[in-house]
């Protein structure tokens, strides 16, 4: 059996990927003789992505799958992925980010610990000191989720694995959500917390670590980032509100935090709690709008005479 599975799922981003690639291989050098699988999935590309791999693959130590998925969406491409890794241990990655030297080495021992399923998220560090600090996670010690909090930004999809058995317990990711998708983002927060729901642990570990070259290094842009993720855990929100009891609580929990005067990760938001709340109900009355629409009886068909 592999022993652990790597995922990344890219579009039109050649150049960093290259720089993923290569930190790939200098980590697989650490642990030899451990059965390793890349699994590359190409989201559409027009960039000479996949011609790009394919050369890069020749001769190297490990199994290396190139898959292709044109329908654009994060969350379609991650299921083409997971659906193929066949790793005791499935990690994922994100295009723009770096292995440290000892990733592999250190991710194996994070779950050597480990024989019930397990989701494990490691360090992500800001790759380029000029881009802004955000989808970063800092925390340098081991820490566990409460199980009846909101698993959003405990852990993130730029660095996260579990063992291959939370696949059949979770499920696959909503295609809804994500990158590309029509509620933009959560798609690795509702993975969370349906896993939550089934019982199952969700952890840090900051000595598996990958360094972050997400390049926003406008205000802009990392407010529409910001305003995207509010979007998507409203559309969260409404998507549990029936079946999970924790959303209610998390709601109030939103509305209380405007108490608080929070700047946040960029300046130009001033009220931070706010401003995520503006996002949520936009995200929340999105998806209820999408859930009318597809109960919606379609109108009959009228025959032409």
């Amino acid at each position: 059996m592999i022993d652990v599975s790597l995922l990344i799922c890219t579009r039109d981003r050649r150049d960093s990927l290259a720089a993923t690639l290569a930190s790939i291989v200098r980590a697989a050098e650490q642990v030899r003789g451990t059965r390793l699988e890349l699994i590359v999935v190409d989201n559409g590309s027009s960039d000479g992505t996949p011609a790009m791999v394919r050369y890069w693959a020749t001769e190297r130590g490990f199994t290396i799958r190139l898959l292709s998925e044109p329908r654009p969406g994060l969350s379609r491409a991650r299921n083409m992925a997971l659906a193929a890794a066949r790793g005791r241990i499935i990690a994922m990655t994100d295009d723009d980010c770096v292995l440290h030297p000892d990733y592999f080495a250190r991710l194996i021992r994070a779950f050597a610990a480990f024989s019930a399923p397990v989701v494990i998220g490691g360090r992500i560090l800001l790759g380029d000191p000029a881009d802004l600090p955000v989808t970063v996670k800092l925390e340098d010690h081991p820490m566990t989720a409460d199980p009846n909090r909101f698993p959003g930004g405990f852990v993130m999809g730029a660095n996260l694995a579990f063992t291959a058995d939370v696949r059949s317990l979770v499920g696959r990711f909503d295609e809804r959500f994500g990158a590309g998708a029509p509620f933009r983002a959560a798609e690795d927060t509702d993975f969370l917390f349906r896993a939550q729901a089934a019982g199952i642990p969700i952890r840090y570990d900051p000595g598996f670590v990958v360094d972050h070259y997400h390049g926003r290094r406008r205000e802009d842009e990392a407010v529409a980032l910001l305003a995207g993720y509010g979007f998507g855990d409203g559309a969260l929100y409404a998507k549990h509100l029936w079946t999970d009891r924790r959303i209610g609580r998390l709601i109030r929990e939103d509305v209380r935090n405007l108490r608080m005067r929070f700047v946040g990760p960029v300046p130009a938001i001033r009220h931070f709690h706010a401003f995520r709340l503006r996002h949520v109900l936009a995200g929340f009355a999105a998806y209820a709008r999408a859930a009318i629409t597809d109960r919606r009886p379609s109108a009959p068909r009228t025959s032409s005479a």
